[in-house]
């Protein structure tokens, strides 16, 4: 017997997954040319919803076993139309010059489409952006990996080539609808939005804006002293999750956050450790980036401004989805007087590493 899948329901800013289930996935799929065989499985996103699905057909006519899709379906409100296909066109851009990412599938209304799905709008030139009962998706092929071993300088060195290459295609043009990352501005909004929130327990409200205040001005002290920046189409998020390591070295997925921005904003979230220990990294990913393109080492006096305006927009984030009933899940602590004393404790020492000197290399 076959069970008739449950009626859509509208996508809710506040409860915006709530309809999202196995069965209106795979529809959405169906509809846009992209039969699903039922194998599906949600994979780690908060923003988003990201699922794998396996099709009864495969992607490449010549292989014998069925395609395997990697579908996102994103979050309401947060991106415009516009926004959302200059990612797709960023990302296939960058698929074109043989950098390694992963871009969308070309979709088609599914040629004996359902009567649920009659209302999907396909966009993009090629159509790569779905829309269909309140929901908007977008569908890539799954790509394999494992994280990189970033302790390893070859590794490092192997990344910052490519990046070189992905930076070389973003500074072609610039993002017309995505976010420009230059300074404080966006953080400040953020930080008011907070305030007026009411989501900060009331004892821990005082110290952690008067933290935030003096940090985001030494933000600005810091991006006045580099004076004008070179902004590009970067990555945006490019941290050691948001790169897949395979046979052939990493590929860089997850380009939801590009953003017109400096360099090294794309190189800072892959060091950790003392300063010793960034520095060595820091100078193995220079040493292959710069084989491809020239680094700007002014940038380097804006790795703390931008940890820091980073943690801000984190805390940020997490209250603007405390709706959403993942994040309690995920942020247990988040409305305890303890996270915003451990964010006051981090911005003061931000402000102290944004005073010392930059790291060299």
């Amino acid at each position: 017997m076959t069970v008739p899948a449950p009626a859509p329901a509208p996508q809710d800013l506040d409860q915006p997954y709530a309809g999202l289930t196995p069965h209106a996935v795979l529809d959405a799929l169906d509809a846009a040319g992209l039969r699903g065989d039922g194998r599906i499985l949600q994979l780690n996103s908060y923003e988003n919803r990201v699922f794998q699905v396996h099709l009864e057909e495969s992607l490449d006519p010549d292989a014998p076993l069925p395609g395997v899709v990697v579908a996102k379906f994103y979050r309401a409100g947060r991106w415009s139309d516009a926004q959302m296909l200059e990612e797709h066109a960023f990302t296939q851009a960058l698929a074109d010059a043989e950098v390694p990412a992963v871009p969308p599938l070309a979709l088609r209304i599914a040629d004996d489409l359902r009567p649920e799905a009659a209302g999907i709008e396909l966009l993009g030139d090629p159509p790569t952006l779905a829309k269909l009962n309140g929901w908007r998706y977008g569908v890539s092929p799954r790509c394999g990996g494992r994280s990189p071993e970033l302790e390893d300088p070859l590794t490092l060195e192997w990344i910052g080539r490519f990046l070189a290459r992905l930076h070389l295609v973003g500074q072609q043009q610039r993002f017309q609808h995505r976010v420009t990352l230059d300074g404080s501005a966006a953080a400040r909004a953020s930080v008011q939005w907070l305030v007026d929130s009411d989501l900060l327990p009331m004892g821990a409200l005082g110290g952690w804006h008067s933290a935030c205040l003096r940090a985001l001005d030494a933000v600005d002290v810091r991006f006045e002293r580099h004076g004008p920046l070179e902004l590009l189409r970067i990555h945006g998020d490019c941290h050691a999750g948001n790169v897949l390591w395979t046979s052939h070295g990493p590929h860089f997925v997850d380009l939801d956050d590009a953003v017109n921005g400096p360099a090294v904003q794309d190189l800072w979230m892959l060091l950790g450790g003392d300063r010793h220990e960034m520095q060595g990294q820091l100078g193995a990913l220079l040493d292959g980036y710069e084989t491809f393109r020239e680094f700007d080492r002014r940038e380097l006096a804006l790795i703390e401004p931008l940890r820091t305006l980073r943690i801000v927009q984190h805390s940020a984030w997490i209250a603007r989805r405390w709706n959403d009933p993942a994040f309690p899940i995920a942020f247990p602590n988040f409305e305890s007087p303890s996270y915003w004393a451990q964010q006051t404790t981090q911005l003061h020492e931000q402000v102290e590493a944004m005073a010392e000197e930059p790291l060299i290399a």
